[in-house]
C-alpha cells in the first residue's frame, strides 16, 4: 500500500532532535480510526489514520505561524491528506450492479488561523490516485484549555468538492441503474432508469470534537470524533438513500512535532 511508504519519514521525523530556535515547526501524526465503508454506508470499518500540521514556516524574509511551545498563533499553512476505501459491488451487496472504484488518496493544504480561544482553516486537496478531483474543506473551532496539557475543540465543518467527485461516489449511470435493478440489490431499487447525475458544490456538513493531551512539548495524543450529514445531491443519491444520509468517524493518533 501506499500508505506504508510514509512510515520510514514519520520514523525519521519521530528521531530527529528539536532545535532551540525553531525556523520551520511541523507536526506528523499516524494512528487507528474507525468510518463507514464508503460514504452513504451504514457498515463501519477500521483503518489508519494520519495527519501533518505545518505550524511555522520561514521562507526567506516571509514568517508565517508562531510556535510557543506547542502552540502556533495566528496566520498559517497546514498540509491535508485523505483517504477513501475502494468500493465495488461485490464486497458491498447492496452496490451490486455499479462500477468498482479503487481506492483514493488526496493530498493538498491550506491556510489556518490560530487564536487563544479559536481556529479557523480552510484546505483543499486533490486526487492523486482514485479520482482527479478537487475536494476542500472549511471549518472553524472554539478551543478550551482545562490544564497546561489538555485542550480541547469544538466545531462545525463544511465539505465541498467538484461535478467529478461527486458523480464518482454519489453518481449511478444509466447502465449502472440497469445491472443493480436486475441483480436486485438495495441501490437498484432507489435508482430511476435513467440513473442519477450527482452535480458538485456543498455536500456535507457537521461538527467535529477533538481532545489533544501532551505528553512532551514534542509528543501529543489526539483523540477525535466527528460527524457528517450529506446534503444537497449527496443527500438525494441512491448511494446514500439506499443506506444512511450521516456517516460518523473517529480516531486516535500520536503526533511527533519536530523543527529544524
Amino acid at each position: 500500500m501506499t500508505l506504508s511508504r510514509l512510515l520510514p519519514a514519520v520514523v525519521l521525523a519521530a528521531l530527529l532532535p528539536v532545535a532551540a530556535a525553531a525556523q520551520n515547526t511541523f507536526s506528523i501524526g499516524l494512528g487507528p480510526q474507525i468510518q463507514p465503508g464508503y460514504f452513504g454506508s451504514s457498515d463501519y470499518e477500521t483503518g489508519i489514520g494520519g495527519s501533518f500540521d505545518i505550524q511555522e514556516l520561514n521562507i526567506g524574509p516571509l514568517h508565517f505561524g508562531d510556535s510557543n511551545g506547542v502552540d502556533a498563533m495566528g496566520l498559517g499553512f497546514t498540509g491535508s491528506l485523505g483517504f477513501i476505501n475502494e468500493r465495488n459491488g461485490v464486497k458491498y451487496r447492496e452496490l451490486a450492479g455499479t462500477d468498482p472504484i479503487d481506492a483514493a488518496i488526496e493530498l493538498g493544504g491550506g491556510i489556518t488561523y490560530t487564536a487563544q480561544n479559536y481556529y479557523l482553516f480552510a484546505v483543499a486537496r486533490y486526487g492523486v490516485t482514485g479520482h482527479s478531483a478537487l475536494v476542500g474543506d472549511i471549518g472553524a473551532d472554539a478551543i478550551f484549555r482545562p490544564s497546561d496539557r489538555l485542550e480541547l475543540r469544538v466545531g462545525p465543518r463544511l465539505s465541498f468538492a467538484d461535478d467529478e467527485f461527486a458523480q464518482q461516489y454519489f453518481g449511478v449511470t444509466a447502465a449502472e441503474a440497469a445491472r443493480a435493478k436486475a441483480l436486485g440489490s438495495r441501490v437498484g431499487q432507489f435508482t430511476p432508469a435513467a440513473g442519477y447525475d450527482a452535480k458538485g458544490g456543498l455536500l456535507g456538513q457537521g461538527v467535529e470534537a477533538s481532545a489533544v493531551y501532551d505528553f512532551t512539548p514534542d509528543w501529543s495524543m489526539k483523540a477525535l470524533v466527528r460527524y457528517d450529514r450529506f446534503v444537497n445531491d449527496a443527500e438525494d443519491s441512491p448511494i446514500v438513500r439506499q443506506g444512511k444520509d450521516s456517516m460518523t468517524s473517529a480516531g486516535l493518533v500520536l503526533t511527533r512535532r519536530f523543527s529544524f
